[in-house]
């Protein structure tokens, strides 16, 4: 199993970005997936989640400006972000908890991170 991002890169404050994850090889369902990100010298947070059903969780600072979605059929999640601030830079990593035809139960795998630059 592998996910892959894309997205990003650098934008002005108050500007706009979308993110991408595709999960791909060989499962039999994903669960839940999500975002998190990893600002310099901070630990890695969760910005928003998204269940299987469609139900969705944001970080507070992130609430009104962001938005995941997800489509089943292409075993993708999106993350729309807009207002962005300075204090959203970080590297985003997707996740997702997967069940895989191995092991038949969910594992979380993560994709490799891609780079938020927000100008001030």
């Amino acid at each position: 199993v592998q996910l892959q991002a894309s997205g990003g890169g650098l934008v002005q404050t108050g500007g706009s970005s979308r993110l991408s994850c595709v999960v791909s090889g060989p499962f039999m369902s994903i669960n839940g997936m999500g975002w998190y990100r990893q600002a310099p010298g901070r630990q890695r947070e969760l910005v928003a989640d998204i269940t299987g059903g469609g139900s969705t969780n944001y970080k507070d600072s992130v609430k009104g400006r962001f938005t995941i979605s997800r489509d089943n059929a292409k075993n993708t999640i999106y993350l729309q972000m807009n207002s962005l601030s300075p204090e959203d830079t970080a590297v985003y990593y997707c996740n997702a908890n997967v069940v895989t035809f191995v092991w038949r139960l969910g594992r979380d795998y993560w994709g490799q991170g891609t780079l938020v630059t927000v100008s001030s």
